[in-house]
């Protein structure tokens, strides 16, 4: 079985469903660990021709009270960093250069959203690479900005179109709201063959906005 993890630091629901996609293995759901792969949902937004969330003045607040009632809901500590959106090309690629191992995930999670530090520059996050026994440089270096634009390329010709995205098989889950969903198909893999869920997977559309 195959399951991925797409996800971007710029995302604070990709913070919040890292705390249960990486106990995935711990608990005994999974029989190996799940693989992080840290994406640019810019670039993602941009191939499916969308905004993010933060992008929408009213949607921007509601979305930022929402994660906030989320992570409290969870019991996740969750402190914004000074800006956002930010630019989280750094962290990307300091994840990507850490090898995108769970600890360094988890790492770079913790500097941006819990700790809430800022992540936007090579200079802010010199601490946390130190920590990760990283050099800076590696940052910029060409093999780590490939290596991000291939994940990003794959997880676009996945299908993926927004993040945190839970990659089942090649089936996928879209959202820390869907947590519950993807274990659910997890257990049980008729759940998705079922009637109603073939009936909505193939559904026409009726009506198609004029751009």
């Amino acid at each position: 079985m195959a399951v991925l993890w797409y996800f971007d630091f710029i995302s604070p629901f990709s913070y919040l469903q890292w705390q249960k996609v990486r106990r995935l293995h711990e608990d005994g759901t999974l029989e190996a660990p799940v693989t992080p792969v840290p994406l640019m949902f810019g670039a993602v937004l941009g191939a499916h021709g969308q905004k993010g969330p933060a992008e929408i003045a009213g949607k921007r607040e509601f979305t930022y009270r929402h994660v906030l009632w989320q992570a409290r809901r969870e019991g996740v500590p969750l402190e914004f960093p000074p800006a956002h959106p930010f630019n989280p090309l750094p962290a990307l690629r300091l994840c990507i250069a850490a090898g995108s191992t769970h600890a360094a995930v988890d790492a770079v999670f913790s500097w941006i959203w819990r700790d809430g530090r800022a992540a936007d520059s090579v200079e802010a996050i010199a601490p946390l690479a130190q920590a990760l026994g990283v050099d800076p440089a590696l940052l910029g270096a060409d093999a780590t900005k490939a290596a991000l634009r291939a994940n990003t390329e794959a997880a676009i010709e996945a299908g993926v179109f927004g993040v945190p995205t839970l990659s089942i098989d090649g089936e996928l889950f879209w959202g820390n709201d869907a947590h519950d969903f993807a274990l659910a198909a997890l257990k049980d893999p008729a759940l998705l063959a079922d009637t109603g869920m073939t009936r909505v997977s193939a559904l026409p559309a009726g009506i198609r906005r004029q751009p």
